[in-house]
């Protein structure tokens, strides 16, 4: 892939630019011999059709050749004074990402204005405010839904934001700091030390924790197995650490599913899920009425307990 960013493409493309304009040009005025005469001799091909048909080679109009003359020539100005040569930026300095700064800037402060009453609310008075509500949830359809659902009560791999419990808790600071920064939550997988049927056990006694069907003697061999692997991010009593993102194992919120299977899945092979940090995307301004909006619809509360929520939460 190095060769592709080396400093030779910029010649290159550069060397293929000129080149085929000073070939249209030489290409025009080969054929010179006729722009200045005043009467333009029409080739008769002598290929004939239906008596009178006649096939001529008529010249290109000297207008057509002109206005060509002068795309080249403006092709030639326009390449100057921007981008297309290569690496050779222009003589204005103009570039695409400068443009779309300028016009975020512009946009920023015609819409400025709108988020200064904001600015001096807290998140819970900003939650409870109708026309930061509506902006807010403009804000997630825009930003959020494609994962999270129109609903905000995501699927599977993408959390519930209205029922579920959070990995990094609910507190108004904590939900800014992952739409601000973004999250990387990451669970190692154990194949190399656990086999399959270790896992399995693991999986009989995670279900146990959660209240669901399980093999009471798996159980028995696979607390030992946790608490060999697994406590260290879930805790001893398998509630997790929202310090880390580990999420609790004792609720009924699951992320990827609760089935045996699953849980093998995720102790043997890891799991590795990302929310993207939108800090480059939304404003200060925006980011807090979009997180106002988000802790506004549990009022910050992590909610457990919902039987319905085992393919689409935290776990």
């Amino acid at each position: 892939m190095s060769d592709f960013v080396s400093g030779f493409w910029g010649y290159y493309i550069a060397a293929i630019v000129l080149l085929g304009i000073a070939w249209c040009l030489w290409l025009l005025f080969s054929q010179r011999k006729w722009l200045g005469a005043r009467t333009v001799v029409v080739e008769d091909t002598g290929h004939v059709w239906d008596g009178d048909l006649r096939e001529l080679n008529n010249p290109v109009p000297r207008w057509w050749t002109m206005m060509y003359v002068l795309m080249c020539v403006f092709g030639l100005g326009y390449l100057v004074l921007y981008p297309g040569l290569g690496e050779f930026n222009g003589s204005l300095g103009y570039t695409s990402a400068q443009e779309v700064r300028q016009d975020q800037a512009e946009l920023d402060a015609q819409v400025k204005p709108v988020y200064e009453k904001f600015a001096k609310m807290d998140i819970p008075a900003i939650a409870a405010d109708v026309e930061a509500r509506v902006i807010g949830q403009r804000l997630f359809l825009n930003n959020c839904a494609q994962c999270h659902g129109s609903d905000a009560k995501g699927a599977t791999s993408f959390p519930n934001l209205v029922e579920g419990d959070s990995l990094y808790g609910r507190t108004p600071e904590a939900l800014q700091a992952s739409i601000t920064n973004g999250r990387n939550g990451v669970m190692p997988g154990f194949q190399a030390t656990v086999d399959a049927r270790t896992a399995g056990d693991i999986a009989q006694y995670v279900r146990s924790l959660s209240g669901l069907a399980h093999d009471q003697i798996r159980v028995i061999r696979g607390k030992r197995e946790y608490l060999n692997n697994c406590v260290a991010c879930h805790g001893a009593d398998g509630k997790g650490n929202k310090a880390l993102g580990a999420p609790n194992l004792t609720d009924d919120v699951w992320l990827y599913g609760s089935s045996e299977a699953t849980i093998v899945h995720s102790i043997l092979n890891g799991r590795n899920n990302r929310m993207p940090a939108q800090e480059h995307l939304l404003t200060p301004e925006q980011i807090r009425l979009l997180t106002a909006w988000v802790w506004g619809l549990s009022s910050g509360r992590d909610v457990t307990g919902s039987a319905a929520m085992n393919t689409a939460a935290t776990k």
